[in-house]
């Protein structure tokens, strides 16, 4: 194996690390803030919006992160909106994690014990003070490990950003390929890139998950 390839490449492979990191960010971020609005949507029993809320979490659970990749980058310029490949996978990604991350939270929410929520109104807090100073609170420490879990996931389905010809980890990874002819050395380059990023958060998905009380 020539591992010398590798080396003469590492700032290629640096730069779509980074770039990998910076997508992930976003879709994270975006994507949290979306779920805890459909999550609160869907707890808060409003019937109408409640029930735009599951069909939005029922498409986008139930089709392919690739093929509303495809949708957003090819679909949308074909309705008059113009997107970079950037725009396109991150709404792509945002709308897709933003459903997984809506049910996450919604589960969370539901587990904390009604009891918690009716002490809140008895100690004269509104609904929002209630939701944001007694229910959240508690949602977090349950849904957390499952939410890190999900973005280690997230994190690895950037990849398929490349696709639609976004230049991130495997992107280029892919023109350093055909490049030198070496896919082995610079496949499990990749790969242990992707392990230096993802790993340390498994480690605090594990520490988390002990430290969840039982109920």
């Amino acid at each position: 194996m020539n591992w010398h390839v590798v080396w003469e490449s590492r700032s290629v492979l640096l730069g779509g690390a980074l770039v990998t990191l910076e997508l992930s960010a976003l879709a994270i971020g975006l994507g949290t803030t979306l779920g805890l609005l459909v999550a609160l949507i869907r707890t808060a029993r409003v019937p109408v919006l409640s029930q735009i809320a599951r069909v939005y979490i029922e498409i986008f659970r139930g089709s392919p992160l690739l093929m509303q990749l495809f949708f957003v980058f090819f679909g949308l310029p074909y309705l008059g909106f113009d997107v970079s490949k950037l725009a396109a996978a991150v709404w792509a990604l945002t709308l897709y994690s933003g459903a997984y991350i809506a049910e996450i939270i919604r589960a969370g929410i539901e587990a904390v014990p009604k009891g918690q929520k009716e002490a809140a109104y008895s100690l004269g807090l509104s609904p929002y003070e209630a939701m944001r100073y007694v229910v959240l609170p508690q949602t977090l420490t349950v849904a957390l490990p499952p939410l890190i879990g999900f973005y280690i996931g997230l994190i690895k389905d950037t990849s398929l950003a490349t696709i639609i010809g976004y230049r991130e980890l495997i992107r280029e990874s892919q023109s350093i390929i055909d490049r030198t002819a070496r896919p082995l050395e610079v496949f499990t380059a990749v790969a242990l890139i992707y392990f230096v990023i993802c790993y340390p958060l498994s480690l605090l998905v594990t520490r988390l998950e002990r430290r969840v009380p039982a109920r």
